[in-house]
Order: C-alpha cells, then structure tokens, then sequence
C-alpha cells in the first residue's frame, strides 16, 4: 500500500512538472518560446545523429524509451551543471515527452508544450539550423512534433 502511494505521488510530481514547463512556456515572452523550440529541435538532430529518431520516440520499444528517460536526466543534470540552461531546456523538453509515453497523464501538458514550440516564430528556426551548424550537424531543421504526441492528436487529428 505504502508503495503505492509512493508511485503515486511521484507520478504527480513528473505531471506537475511537465504541467510547470507548459505554463512557464505560457507566460513566456517569444524568445524563450523560440529558444525552447530551437534547441528541442536541436537535439532531435544531434540524437539522430547518434542513431535515435526523437520523432518517433513513441514506436520506441518500452526499455528503449526508459534508458532514454534515465540518459536524459543524466545529461540534463550535466548541461545545468555546466550552466548550460538553454540546451537543457530544450533536451528537458524531450525528456517530457519520453514521459508522457510512459504515463499518460502527462501527454496533456507534453501535447500544450509542443503546440507552443511549433507556434514558435522563425527564429526559433534561425537558432535551431546555427546550433546545428555549430554542431557539425547538418543543418536540416525539422519543425514538427512526435508521432502520436502532435498537438492536436488528443482531439482527433
């Protein structure tokens, strides 16, 4: 019983969490949205590159999608250590998201996240093709949301 209630509420704390990025996202002026925007879609390129398509995160095999879930916090905790809040930002995005896969009450406010960051204005584009470049990474933005977690999937396409 007592485990139980542990899940539970660590479960709430991962929804709150997602819940506090989406409102923080929200209230934001347009540059922190396009900053968001632009290193998650940074990252989705640089794992690519790594051989893991963030896009289709949710055809992931459930292991594969918990390893991920433990190697993003390990490298989130690394970028924060490092200062590095932007790129964490936008890799905390994705760790959101790998979430929401593996509970699904956190796909409502992962859905409002990702709505805000395709809303993004174009230099959220600018920014995320320089981080690219700056990478060595090909610099081919892809401006959209994972499959089975795009904005409007929870209304019915």
């Amino acid at each position: 019983m007592f485990n139980a209630w542990q899940q539970e509420k660590a479960t709430e704390a991962l929804v709150a969490d997602a819940q506090a990025m989406a409102d923080r996202l929200a209230s934001a002026k347009r540059h922190v949205v396009d900053s968001y925007a632009a290193t998650a879609w940074f990252w989705a390129a640089s794992l690519q590159a790594e051989g893991q398509d963030l896009y289709a995160i949710a055809s992931w095999p459930r292991a594969a999608i918990a390893r991920f879930v433990t190697t993003t916090q390990t490298r989130i905790a690394a970028l924060r250590k490092k200062r590095d809040y932007d790129l964490s930002d936008g890799l905390a995005v994705w760790l959101h998201t790998a979430r929401a896969l593996q509970e699904p009450r956190i796909a409502r406010p992962v859905h409002d996240i990702w709505q805000m960051l395709l809303d993004a204005g174009p230099n959220a584009d600018t920014m995320a093709t320089d981080l690219m470049a700056e990478a060595g990474l090909p610099a081919v933005l892809v401006r959209k949301a994972p499959t089975g977690l795009a904005p409007d999937s929870l209304n019915g396409g």
